[in-house]
Parts: structure tokens; C-alpha cells; sequence
């Protein structure tokens, strides 16, 4: 006797998975932000208008009271932005999640729970053992936004510091250089019939790069000194416009430097330093 044949084929009665929605529930943030006490370190990490962004996606913010003084931003500024004002350190190194610019000092450790996430720039290589054996000690997860990269395999955060540096420096010279500030009165600006302004710039990094940006906008001689023909060619490639490089070869970097008005240090890893030079070579 035959079976009645069924309606369905063979693999629809075979048992199927089945998709099941699964509510997503929303984590909200706790986030600190502690006031900088570093030396001359007058940044901070959010602005009022990130914090707003934030805050009005359900997330939560305390900022110690004073914390945005150096950058011009009041504590009403971010109240009315949403966030939380305190005075109390400790309640804001409490926060499940701390973002900071300097790195924390020990001392800012002892004051911060365990397992805690902290985003900051943490510079590791000038931190001591101690202060690793420190933050593992309470588990903290530290997150270096420095060594944060961007789907191009590039450091976005370096960078912007980079060209932060690289424009101020020159607006610095130009400044020193003022009479005003008992500089030797020299004037960026291309006036005609007036030599302009003899730039040295070594390093021909990002700093190096937008430093050459500001002084040839201003009217500057820029001469880009660099040991990476790679870095020459790039920067020349990137102003779109030829300008002097050099390898650093003393005799050739010697000459530049004693018949420049400013020098700015660009080198990688190195802290930008810049001169104006107010009187003769010979007498330094």
C-alpha cells in the first residue's frame, strides 16, 4: 500500500533555525572629567557642545568645578549642556569611565576605583614600572587616544596635535619677533621692497609641514631640513609648490641657521622648540 505523499518536501521537515529579536538594552555612560592640574595644561577633553551630544543620547557626564576655566568654557556653560558640576575630586576619579589629557599622577591612581576605563594621553614611554604596576594593580583599562589609528592605518590625534603645533609656532614667532615684546622688529607679510622673513624649519613631519604652511601664507623663506628624502619629497608633493629641502648635512644646516630670523624644531618625538634670534651669531 503506498503512504500518501506529503505537501512538504524533505528539507522543509527537517527542523529550521528560527531568528528571534532579542531587545538591546542601552548601556548608559558615566563619564569624569577631571580638572587638569599639570603645569600651564589649560585643555580639556569635551566642550560644551560634545558634551551636549552626549548627554542628550542618555549618557551622563561630571565635570569637576573649574575644569573648563583654562579653554574659556564656564561650569554654566556645561550645566547648561547637561552635564554635572562637583568640586569633589574624588567623586569625579570615581566615574566608571575617565577621559583626560595629561596622563593621571600616581597620587590621581590612588584616588581612582578598580576596573575603571581611563582615555588619556597616556605617554607611555616616559612612565615609569611603578606606575604600570599601579594601574594594573586596580585592573584599570587605559586607553592612549595617541596610539588610537583611523581605518587608514594614521593617528588622527598625533596629527591634529601635529598641525596645532606646527601653526602656532610660526604665530609664535611672529609674535616674539614684534617690537613690542623687545623683539628685533621684524614683520611677516611679504612687504614689497622689504626681504621677507628667513624661516628654518627642521623636520619634515606634519609640524614641519603645516609650520611651512603658515610662514610661506605669511610671506615667509621657508628652508625644510630633513634626513628622509621620502618626507622632502612628501612635503613638497603636499605645500604643492617648490620650496628649499636639504638633507641635514652640518655645513649646509649651519649656514641656514645662522642666516635665518626663526628655527623651529620639528623633529618626531621631540618637543617643538622655536627661536627668534634677536642678535648677532657671533655673540651667542
Amino acid at each position: 500500500m503506498d503512504q500518501p505523499s506529503s505537501p512538504f518536501s524533505k528539507q522543509q521537515l527537517l527542523p529550521q533555525e528560527e531568528t528571534l529579536e532579542v531587545l538591546k538594552q542601552k548601556g548608559e555612560l558615566f563619564i569624569g572629567i577631571p580638572k587638569e592640574k599639570q603645569y600651564q595644561e589649560k585643555r580639556i577633553c569635551l566642550t560644551p557642545d560634545a558634551v551636549n551630544a552626549i548627554t542628550s543620547n542618555g549618557h551622563r557626564v561630571l565635570i569637576e568645578s573649574g575644569a573648563g576655566e583654562g579653554a574659556h568654557f564656564s561650569d554654566v556653560d556645561y550645566t547648561e549642556a547637561g552635564a554635572e558640576i562637583t568640586n569633589d575630586t574624588k567623586k569625579v576619579f570615581g566615574c566608571p569611565l575617565l577621559l583626560k589629557v595629561e596622563p593621571p599622577t600616581l597620587a590621581e591612581i590612588e584616588l581612582i576605583n578598580p576596573q575603571t576605563t581611563i582615555i588619556s594621553a597616556l605617554q607611555i614611554k616616559t612612565q615609569s614600572k611603578a606606575y604600570f604596576e599601579a594601574m594594573a594593580k586596580k585592573r584599570i583599562t587605559a586607553i592612549a587616544f595617541e596610539y588610537i589609528r583611523d581605518e587608514d592605518g594614521k593617528y588622527p590625534a598625533v596629527r591634529s596635535l601635529s598641525e596645532i603645533a606646527g601653526i602656532s609656532s610660526v604665530l609664535i614667532a611672529s609674535e616674539i619677533m614684534s617690537k613690542t615684546n623687545n623683539g628685533n622688529g621684524l614683520m611677516f607679510g611679504n612687504i614689497s621692497g622689504v626681504p621677507p622673513v628667513e624661516v628654518v624649519i627642521i623636520g619634515a613631519g606634519t609640524v614641519g609641514e603645516f609650520a611651512a604652511r603658515s610662514a610661506i601664507g605669511l610671506g615667509g623663506n621657508v628652508k625644510i631640513f630633513d634626513n628622509s628624502i621620502t618626507k622632502l619629497r612628501n612635503i613638497q608633493s603636499n605645500l604643492r609648490q617648490t620650496v628649499y629641502t636639504s638633507t641635514i648635512q652640518p655645513k649646509n644646516l649651519l649656514k641656514a641657521l645662522k642666516r635665518c630670523d626663526v628655527a623651529i624644531g620639528a623633529t618626531r618625538g621631540k618637543i617643538v622648540r622655536l627661536w627668534s634670534f634677536q642678535v648677532p651669531w657671533s655673540s651667542i
